[in-house]
């Protein structure tokens, strides 16, 4: 009897401990220390990691919290990738073309030259693939990778002088990024990636000829304006979608419920990110129309666009010739958009040129 009792004091006290454990357990709270590519409080970008970590904070009931470092904090603005993957750093906030010198098949996840425009290539994100395609590439990395917010359809870039033919291209150099600069060193250019901070000193000081950086809203808070009057129609970067990476072990270690309230902060950011970038470019497009009219909105000439069609197709059979991922995304990418480009074509775009009729 004695025997008996001892087994169920032992058993109460147990419970009694599994309860006491249980909401400390509950309770436990995580801090992940976040990278970024740009300055302190650099608009539209800076604006939505800052919104996603409040999210974050307050659906957790503050059980998660992250804080996030600036480049001026980290002082590596392109070493985010080697930071969130050594462990450095539990998150990034960056754009997956930078990475391209490292592991090439990260540059279709930002945007492609001729290719989808920001609404198709979230449908093609979400619903056609694209994500599983970018964990794939990630995976190797010890990383997982999530869409991190779109600028919209990125103004083709400043100029010092006015481009008329193939050969004011030649020689010129010129800060643009991923898988266009790319297609631009095919007609002549030399292209060169600048960290954001360093992109006026370079036009001003004559480093570079021309640059490309977003649009209105960012270009005229870096003064590009002042330095260059050409301000050219976009082809290159129709979409371009940033990124939101996470150490792999760090996320593994997260419950499940955060995983899950951290995964939905970041897509609400990433699209709360394209409309803010919509409202701002159309503020300080107004802005730049009504006070700086020297700045002279150009489109390269036909001859231009198509060389680089053709300098894009060639690029890309490069880029696929015997590596079978590329292969699968470049094609992932091409079958969805001449399906959803179709239906765009007769619902945005026409009614897009219906519009431009009656004005």
């Amino acid at each position: 009897m004695k025997r008996r009792n001892l087994f169920r004091t032992a058993a109460a006290l147990a419970l009694t401990a599994a309860v006491a454990v249980t909401p400390a357990f509950a309770q436990e709270t995580f801090t992940l220390k976040m990278a970024e590519t740009w300055g302190p409080n650099f608009p539209i970008f800076g604006d939505t990691t800052k919104s996603m970590a409040e999210m974050v904070e307050k659906m957790s009931n503050g059980r998660l919290k992250i804080r996030i470092d600036s480049a001026n904090r980290h002082k590596a603005p392109l070493g985010v990738f080697d930071m969130v993957k050594a462990g450095q750093y539990d998150m990034g906030h960056s754009a997956s073309y930078y990475w391209k010198g490292k592991v090439p098949n990260t540059l279709y996840f930002t945007s492609m030259p001729f290719g989808m425009n920001a609404q198709e290539q979230y449908a093609w994100f979400y619903h056609g693939g694209g994500m599983e395609l970018m964990q794939e590439v990630y995976d190797e990395h010890n990383m997982l990778s999530f869409p991190g917010g779109n600028t919209g359809n990125q103004m083709g870039g400043w100029f010092r002088n006015e481009i008329k033919t193939l050969d004011d291209l030649k020689g010129l150099k010129m800060r643009i990024p991923g898988f266009a600069g790319e297609v631009f060193a095919e007609v002549g250019v030399n292209p060169t990636n600048i960290a954001p901070g360093e992109l006026y000193t370079a036009l001003e000081r004559g480093t570079i000829d021309a640059l490309e950086w977003v649009g209105p809203a960012l270009d005229l808070r870096l003064g590009f304006h002042q330095i260059a009057d050409y301000y050219y129609t976009g082809w290159h970067e129709p979409a371009t979608e940033l990124q939101f990476l996470i150490n792999k072990g760090v996320w593994e270690k997260l419950p499940a419920d955060l995983q899950e309230i951290l995964r939905v902060a970041m897509r609400t950011a990433a699209y709360d990110m394209l409309t803010h970038s919509v409202h701002e470019n159309s503020k300080a497009w107004a802005s730049i129309q009504k006070d700086y009219p020297n700045v002279q909105v150009k489109t390269f000439p036909d001859e231009i666009f198509e060389a680089m069609v053709e300098a894009n197709t060639r690029v890309l059979a490069k880029a696929a010739e015997g590596d079978e991922q590329a292969q699968r995304i470049i094609q992932s990418q091409e079958d969805y958009l001449r399906d959803a480009r179709a239906y765009t074509n007769i619902s945005e775009r026409a009614y897009l040129n219906t519009m431009a009729e009656l004005e």
